[in-house]
Order: C-alpha cells, then structure tokens, then sequence
C-alpha cells in the first residue's frame, strides 16, 4: 500500500511537471511567433513605405491638380494624335522601349498619367511604382471620361 500511495505521488508530481514544461514550452513558442510577426511586419511596411503610391481621380480633380506637372498619355501615338489632354507627352505603354521612356521622368515628382478608358494607365501605374515612382495619379476612366465631364482635349 505504501508504495502505492509513493506511486501515485511520483505519477502525480510528474503530470504537474510534465504540464508546467508544455506550459513554458507554449508561451516560449507565443512569443517567437509573436516576435516574428511583428518582425516580418515592420518590414512589410518599411516596403511600403519604400514604394510609391498610386492615386484615382476624378476628371475635375486631375485638371485642378495636374497643372504644372509631368502628364502621360500611355496611349498609341494614332490615338494620341486623335486628341490629347494639353500638356501630356504620349509614351506608349504598348511600345518595348516603355519602361525606358518612362524612367526618363523625374521618379521624385508627382505623374499624371491616362489611357483612353482607364485600363491601361492602371498597368502603367503599376509598371511605374515597380520601376521606383513616389507619386502616380491616374485619371480614373481615361480620356473618355475627362470627354464626357465636358473637358478640352488638343489636337
């Protein structure tokens, strides 16, 4: 019977011991998950940070703020020749030599780019903040759109 009851109190004191180390165990294990999801965050947004940025406008907010900077028609040159938005300069997104064109921009500044309906200047966009642009401004639905809200286009 004593030695039972020894044991019984040895199996016990081995369960209570057997659970505080899995106890430990986990929390130690919480904590490098932890630690590395918070690591893995605060590089995740030093990338963004890093990256640039890509803007939907308006018509009327891409006329008010477009003045006085880089406008990018990512349009064929025969659409372009069509009708264009004043100030623009076409660099086709179409063209093999685009991503060279593109990168003879100041990166620093503000772009403001368009298409005819919006999706090409999006893949533009994008090819520019892969490329290393702060600040892209799309015209959201392309030259069609600033038509229809009644804005001058040159030809």
């Amino acid at each position: 019977m004593k030695t039972s009851i020894k044991l019984l109190g040895l199996l016990s004191l081995s369960i209570i011991f057997a659970s505080l180390s899995c106890k430990n165990a986990q929390e130690k294990n919480n904590k490098l998950t932890n630690d590395t999801i918070v690591n893995a965050t605060s590089v995740s947004n030093t990338t963004q940070e890093t990256k640039g940025k890509i803007t939907l406008l308006s018509p009327s907010e891409f006329k008010e703020k477009s003045k006085d900077h880089q406008i990018i028609d990512v349009r064929t040159p025969s659409e372009f020749k069509e009708g264009f938005i004043e100030g623009a300069k076409n660099i086709n997104l179409k063209d093999d030599d685009f991503a060279k064109e593109i990168t003879s921009l100041d990166k620093d500044k503000p772009v403001y780019i368009y298409c005819r309906s919006g999706h090409r200047s999006g893949i533009a966009a994008k090819k520019m903040i892969d490329l290393g642009f702060k600040e892209v401004y799309d015209l959201q639905g392309g030259i069609l759109n600033w038509e229809q809200s009644n804005n001058e286009v040159k030809n």
